[in-house]
């Protein structure tokens, strides 16, 4: 259950006191020169942490810390982990995050700087992720990355935000990884604007959700390879694969040539610098 209203309220709370920012809406004259059509650009690279993740793990801290738990334990090799690390530090509980041995030192360190610990294991995120499930125990919760609907209620504020400073869009497009931000963003879009048509990209070399939606059920790639590593994702979640079904129209794909590309474009003619997750959606 998507509980928005709720996190509307939660994440508003904290964007009031400046600790989790209201990112804007800015419409690129060149990009909507380039489209034909007005281009809004929803600039979350200037969120706490450099990404959305924050508003999912925020909020699903507050609600299972309503449920009795005070400590957390998650895998992620980027901005998860800095989003779960910086949830802790607000709410005032422990995180603990495991991360691949792979792991450049500077994320390791970043998320260390939020006051989160760090255990380094395995070689993918896989196995770190398999490690912190054996670790979490009684009275420690394991926070996923996108496949909870907590995660994605808090992603959803994304998509709210978006609605109300861009007015009456037609269609919103959006990056995907495991699918719980476009599973959150989509389900706002369709509540409030059914008419507008939400559309998910994913790298062609991490096709998970798309190969999933043409098989009809969660679909396993053995290997991912592209540069847009935030979105290098081998297995849909499978409550965020049901939502994309429901809500999403349509998915498709695109190589890393195109991602340079509007990297490129976003940083030429918007300033915007953007990492590959985010620019795939340009």
């Amino acid at each position: 259950m998507i509980l928005l209203e709720e996190a509307l309220k939660v994440i508003g709370e904290k964007q009031r006191e400046g600790k989790i920012h209201r990112t804007p809406v800015l419409r690129s004259e060149s990009l909507s020169r380039i489209a034909g059509g007005e281009v809004f650009l929803k600039l979350e690279a200037l969120q706490k942490t450099g990404s959305f993740k924050i508003r999912g793990a925020y909020f699903a801290m507050h609600k299972y810390i309503q449920e009795g738990y005070r400590e957390f334990i998650t895998a992620s090799s980027g901005n998860h982990a800095q989003g779960v690390a910086y949830a802790a530090q607000l709410h005032g509980v422990k995180a603990t995050v495991v991360m691949p041995e792979t792991t450049p030192w500077l994320k390791v360190k970043k998320t260390q700087d939020y006051g989160a610990s760090v255990i380094l294991h395995g070689e993918s995120y896989y196995e770190a992720e398999k490690k912190a499930a054996e670790l979490a125990r009684e009275g420690v919760k394991f926070l996923h990355a996108y496949n909870d609907y907590y995660v994605i209620s808090g992603q959803a504020t994304l998509g709210a935000e978006i609605l109300e400073d861009a007015g009456d869009v037609d269609v919103v497009v959006v990056p995907i990884g495991g699918g719980g931000l476009i599973s959150g963003v989509a389900y706002a879009v369709k509540r409030w604007r059914p008419s507008a048509k939400v559309i998910g990209v994913q790298a062609s070399g991490a096709p998970a959700v798309y190969l999933s939606l043409r098989e009809g059920r969660p679909v396993v790639i053995e290997r991912v390879d592209t540069i847009a590593d935030g979105i290098a994702v081998k297995r849909p979640g499978d409550i965020t694969l049901k939502m994309i079904q429901e809500y999403v129209d349509d998915v498709v794909l695109v190589d890393d040539n195109e991602i340079v590309d509007a990297i490129y474009v976003l940083l030429e003619r918007t300033r915007v610098v953007a990492e590959g997750a985010g620019a795939a959606s340009v």
